[in-house]
């Protein structure tokens, strides 16, 4: 970096960021903290969970550690001198383990006497694309979508209207999420894909939801260098977006969440793209925000945060344990389609 091009007396700063696990919050970290009076320069690093930052302040590192946190301390970060120690607490799969296994067992019951049909032939349905929805919308989907319903909740208060806004953003993204999961369908169909085709897309979805879950036991933090995500200029566009007043912006930016980088939407999208279909494709996705809904709801319309809930780790473990659950029923039943393995489930 050319220091020469900043103003005399700018400063370099590096702080350690508590609660940054994944792309969304590099994201949301550097959106907030360039838009502060005297903030030059930005820029976050989740290998390093740190944040360097160019700025003009007359205070000691300690004191603009505790000012900046003022501002991204609602998103659930701390900046500090300090490595952030974490701790494994590897207890809670105690209870995590227990509750997971209840879950997936009664999942598991329920499609046998055919209530739900969670696992086919290794493709992910409804009732899947349902329960990811809800797993996504208390982990990386609340770092960045969160984040967004909260900043236009604010930013319309101020202009002195209620609850129209949030209606207005949540069907945006419904309606958005299904129409483009349709266009990704259409996309995916217009390859032509055989069979191997549409199994090697099905064990990426696999592979993605399995690394993901992985990243929810938040005890192996070295697999977050293999999750995939979008572009951040997307997802820095949409952002920049959030601030801005008037009768359509909520509708429009609920339907573009479809592009922030969450992995799992991302897993969703890769398997509306193996349906080669804009019903299947277009339901998949729309199944899929409609599980995302009831947190994001609560939390636009209430500020709900479950990271600050003392039992945070136990959930996050317990979902965890059920994302990789059914990643590796796919993988299992993906095998068994292309016959190298016998049925083991007989799902």
């Amino acid at each position: 970096m050319n220091n020469n091009r900043f103003l005399t007396g700018e400063k370099k700063y590096i702080f350690h960021v508590h609660g940054m696990h994944c792309a969304s919050c590099v994201m949301v970290i550097e959106e907030i903290l360039k838009e502060i009076e005297g903030v030059k320069n930005v820029r976050a690093n989740l290998h390093t969970r740190t944040v360097e930052i160019m700025g003009e302040w007359e205070k000691t590192s300690d004191e603009v550690a505790e000012f900046l946190t003022s501002f991204v301390k609602k998103n659930g970060y701390t900046l500090s001198l300090e490595k952030e120690k974490k701790e494994k607490k590897w207890n809670e799969f105690l209870y995590a383990f227990p509750i997971a296994i209840t879950f997936i067992i009664g999942f598991i019951f329920l499609q046998k006497i055919g209530l739900v049909n969670l696992i086919t032939g290794g493709e992910v349905n409804y009732g899947t694309a349902f329960l990811i929805g809800l797993v996504a919308s208390v982990s990386s989907c609340l770092a960045v979508v969160g984040g967004l319903a909260l900043s236009l909740s604010a930013n319309y208060a101020k202009e002195g209207n209620g609850w129209k806004p949030q209606v207005l953003f949540h069907g945006g993204r419904l309606i958005g999420f299904f129409v483009l999961g349709g266009l990704v369908g259409i996309l995916g169909g217009s390859f032509h894909m055989e069979q191997t085709g549409s199994t090697i897309l099905g064990a990426l979805v696999a592979l993605v939801m399995l690394v993901l879950g992985i990243n929810l036991l938040d005890v192996f933090h070295g697999i977050k260098r293999f999750q995939f995500t979008m572009p951040k200029a997307i997802g820095k566009r949409i952002m920049k977006e959030r601030t801005v007043v008037n009768g359509i912006t909520p509708f429009v930016i609920g339907a573009v969440t479809f592009f922030l980088p969450c992995g799992f939407t991302q897993s969703m999208q890769l398997y509306a793209l193996s349906t080669g279909d804009f019903v299947r494709g277009a339901c998949i996705m729309l199944v899929f925000a409609l599980g995302t809904l009831p947190v994001l709801s609560a939390l636009s319309f209430s500020s709900v945060n479950i990271k600050d809930k003392s039992w945070n780790g136990i959930f996050f473990k317990t979902a965890g344990i059920v994302v990789i659950a059914l990643a590796l029923f796919n993988i299992i039943n993906i095998l068994v389609v292309v016959g190298i393995i016998n049925p083991v489930f007989n799902f």
